[in-house]
């Protein structure tokens, strides 16, 4: 067995399935238990600042609010800066906004326009690929900024929702990395 298989083995483990949470036929991947184990936290945090030092990011961008999460830690493993990007309305100052699609609406995202600059190779980290319009909408005010994306990575692809799909024309040439397909 390889270390990454044994990772992702041991990140599985730690993943509750809640049955009909949040409506009716659907299962909500719950990784509460996976944050509660310093041992499967310490591995997800080393496996995802591996493949950020791995291609060379300068920053790591953590998507709200789970990105926060696992991406600060993620930072400091990996001696980077940590930028939170934020539902729109939430961070104070001037920043750059950039809007997406939902499957019943839009959304706005926001991140602090001097936190991001020429120069930085940026990392998103997230929980969950699910459809991939967070990330997507990530992407574009990373460029914005004047920075270079360095990549996505996620915990967690829900392949049968395609977000990688929808994502390969945004990375433009950029990796993805989930360490778990479900």
């Amino acid at each position: 067995m390889t270390e990454l298989a044994g990772v992702t083995e041991l990140l599985l483990s730690r993943i509750r399935d809640v049955p009909d949470y949040p409506v009716p036929g659907v299962t909500f991947k719950d990784i509460t238990p996976l944050l509660a184990d310093p041992v499967a936290f310490t591995a997800l945090t080393d496996a995802l600042a591996d493949f950020s030092v791995r291609h060379g990011a300068t920053k790591i961008v953590g998507l709200e609010a789970r990105g926060f999460i696992l991406g600060a830690p993620v930072a400091l493993r990996a001696g980077l800066g940590f930028i939170p990007v934020r539902k729109a309305g939430k961070l104070p100052g001037a920043t750059l906004r950039q809007s997406y699609d939902l499957e019943y609406g839009s959304a706005e995202i926001e991140v602090h326009a001097e936190d991001l600059a020429a120069g930085d190779r940026v990392m998103v980290i997230d929980d969950v690929l699910a459809t991939g319009g967070t990330a997507e909408a990530s992407l574009e005010l990373i460029r914005r900024s004047g920075a270079e994306v360095a990549g996505v990575a996620v915990l967690m692809e829900l392949g049968f929702l395609e977000g990688r799909r929808k994502l390969v024309q945004a990375l433009d040439g950029a990796p993805l990395e989930a360490l778990i397909t479900i």
